[in-house]
């Protein structure tokens, strides 16, 4: 399984939440704002230590840090599984799609071509 990138902008959210700066919440868990800032934006992960002390101190599970709200198995031909996650708010759009048959049988007949059009539509 790949690294699991921490959601910068679910981090930012949970400390804005908790009326915390960057600096603030850095001091609490042992970095510099420089450090917070690079989770924030994604250039950098912090270790499973901080993680935890970010579930504590933002009141937030690591599902919703991680964005591992939902975790999928992917399995081509006979290789080894590979794990991939989806967040909710993916599940939901999903569970949107499949309400109308119609939109959903286009989209996923063929994925890349649903994308497009999509991409398109909205471009």
């Amino acid at each position: 399984m790949g690294d699991v990138m921490l959601k910068g902008d679910r981090l930012k959210n949970g400390r804005l939440n908790k009326g915390l700066t960057q600096e603030e919440l850095g001091s609490l868990v042992g970095v510099g704002k420089s450090a917070i800032c690079c989770y924030e934006k994604e250039t950098r992960n912090p270790s499973l230590e901080t993680i935890i002390e970010f579930m504590h101190i933002l009141g937030v599970s690591a599902d919703y840090l991680l964005g591992t709200d939902n975790l999928i198995k992917v399995v081509e031909n006979d290789e080894v599984p590979e794990y991939r996650t989806m967040t909710k708010e993916e599940v939901m759009f999903i569970d949107e799609l499949r309400k109308d048959k119609l939109v959903y049988e286009i989209l996923f007949q063929d994925p890349k071509r649903g994308s497009d059009l999509v991409k398109k539509r909205i471009g």
